[in-house]
């Protein structure tokens, strides 16, 4: 069974094409026009050993925020499309990650219903050319569309960099779990016979 999916979104203000293979090796092909986010979502893949192709565009002349939302919207997509039924997987996942100084939580749940249970406060509100709230951007539309409920929750950090750095390698490593398959899971993790 192949767990890969490729969507595009293209608006007035991104265009912006997103592929992912749940079962991959970790490869990575990213360009978003914000390097630090090249960043984030390369070590996502590598740590997750997901294979994850991002190309886009985005009016990144105004600001940073269209590009970020419609990146955690096309990434929610991809993966709720990869994920497919999600039949015999463990729906659950959690890591605590620290990073230096840094301490951040990720659990989650592929129950279907997405939301954003969002305790972070970033040691500094620039970090090169984004405004750090619109990580909060990012993460809501990613959680929502992947139908992922989502608790990122800042334990300790100084440093802004490594708290992102650690939020998104929390996120692939409690992904992983969960996307993962228990040979005891018979359909879905559900009373309810569906995850949605």
């Amino acid at each position: 069974m192949s767990r890969f999916a490729e969507i595009s979104r293209k608006t007035a203000e991104t265009d912006i094409t997103v592929s992912l293979n749940l079962d991959g090796e970790g490869k990575s092909v990213i360009s978003t026009g914000i390097p630090f986010m090249d960043h984030m979502l390369t070590l996502f893949a590598k740590h997750g050993f997901f294979d994850l192709n991002v190309s886009a565009k985005g009016d990144l002349e105004v600001d940073c925020h269209h590009t970020m939302e419609d990146l955690g919207i096309v990434m929610g997509e991809v993966l709720a499309k990869a994920a497919g039924d999600k039949a015999g997987i463990r729906r659950y996942g959690n890591f605590l990650l620290p990073m230096d100084e840094t301490l951040v939580m990720i659990a989650l749940d592929l129950s279907g219903r997405g939301g954003l249970y969002y305790d972070v406060t970033p040691p500094a509100q620039q970090l090169n050319n984004i405004d750090t709230r619109l990580f909060h951007e990012f993460f809501q539309a990613f959680a929502v569309k992947s139908g992922l409920n989502l608790h990122i929750r800042m334990i300790a950090s100084c440093e802004t960099h490594h708290l992102f750095e650690a939020i998104f390698k929390g996120l692939a490593k409690a992904l992983d779990q969960a996307l993962s398959f228990d040979e005891r899971v018979k359909g879905v993790l559900s009373t309810k016979g569906a995850l949605d």
